[in-house]
């Protein structure tokens, strides 16, 4: 890597990683906000208020990781343009050392986004969902009040007759209603918390299993005995899937062990592993409308740094559409990319060459 290469990495990660710093602050006192009924509803301290909202910040991250990195890099070759850098760095006909240089930031921003989207991002879910099980079992077992409707999340709300004993509950009932599609009903006449070792469950004995759909379809099942994890219970969005709290490594682990992997699972793997494609097509097609030099003395009316926002907007319609998966994640990085490597190629043409040496002079 070359001195010039090595100036413009430098360059590149203190603009990203400055914007990053202060997007994440913000976006972490935002998390705070959000779930500060963890503090005020359910009797919980400080200290579970910010780390809750700490192992929320992964998947957010992620998603605005690649955006700050394009807008660094306009904001980067901006400062080379105010000083009359970038001017040098074409006269001197170092256009490989500056695109070597973007390559290894892209390169080096993708796999960073990688570790945090296949291993960090599962690992703080899982944490998440155990922390919350854990202030479910404490809601459940010690805050429930006979008689007294509770909301332990928002859409859960749970009420019991009376209890008896440590973790005995008589009369239990509670209305689930976070699926838009599905809303369940559970009652029993005791139930009790335990644990299995893997964490918390809740035993309901003598009851009935109540589903209503949003077409006012109705079915009810009778059961002696039915467990339902607290885990499922107390998150935020029923239908939610437990593999994002695995991290990549232990699914395939267990699909090459079962000879098989299910549709929604193999979806998931592509769109951690397109996380990665996405910051390299976003940092070639910035650098393709960046990097070049121009003798406007003003700005332009439309400010460079909302492009990123416009092509992240553009990259992600493809998830939007009933494709196959491997399209679905995989098109919309690909276009972009595809598009950056075109105005690249068009600019250094000769005539694009042209066009640029006047802008120099």
């Amino acid at each position: 890597m070359s001195r010039l290469s090595s100036y413009l990495v430098r360059l590149f990660a203190r603009e990203s990683v400055s914007l990053l710093a202060v997007m994440l602050g913000l976006l972490f006192l935002v998390q705070c906000l959000k779930i500060f009924d963890v503090v005020v509803v359910q009797g919980q301290n400080i200290l579970t208020l910010i780390g809750q909202a700490a192992l929320s910040m992964p998947p957010l991250a992620v998603v605005i990781a690649y955006v700050c990195m394009g807008i660094g890099i306009v904001r980067a070759f901006g400062a080379l343009q105010a000083s009359h850098e970038l001017h040098i760095i074409h006269t001197n006909r170092r256009i490989g050392s500056v695109f070597s240089g973007v390559v290894l930031f892209s390169l080096a921003g993708a796999a960073l986004v990688l570790l945090v989207t296949n291993f960090v991002e599962p690992w703080a879910n899982r944490r998440l969902d155990d922390w919350s099980a854990s202030i479910a079992a404490d809601v459940v077992g010690r805050t429930l009040t006979p008689h007294r409707f509770n909301q332990v999340v928002p859409g859960v709300t749970i009420v019991i007759g009376g209890r008896a004993g440590i973790g005995n509950i008589t009369q239990f009932f509670a209305d689930d209603q976070r699926d838009p599609l599905t809303r369940r009903t559970y009652s029993a006449r005791t139930a009790k918390i335990a644990s299995d070792g893997r964490g918390y469950l809740l035993e309901l004995h003598d009851g009935t299993l109540q589903y209503l759909t949003k077409g006012t379809d109705f079915s009810e099942i009778a059961f002696k005995t039915y467990d339902i994890g607290l885990t499922q219970l107390v998150q935020a969005t029923a239908n939610r899937d437990p593999n994002e709290a695995r991290t990549t490594y232990e699914i395939v682990a267990t699909a090459l062990a079962e000879h098989q992997m299910a549709p929604a699972t193999w979806r998931l793997l592509l769109k951690r592993l397109a996380e990665g494609l996405r910051v390299i097509s976003m940092c070639v097609f910035m650098a393709a409308v960046a990097a070049f030099p121009h003798a406007r003395r003003r700005r332009t009316r439309f400010p460079l740094e909302l492009v990123p926002l416009l092509v992240a907007y553009a990259g992600n319609l493809t998830e939007n559409f009933a494709l196959p998966p491997v399209l679905s994640q995989f098109a919309g990085p690909t276009a972009v990319l595809i598009a950056g490597l075109a105005i690249l190629g068009f600019r250094l043409l000769p005539h694009g060459r042209t066009k640029v040496q006047e802008s120099v002079a």
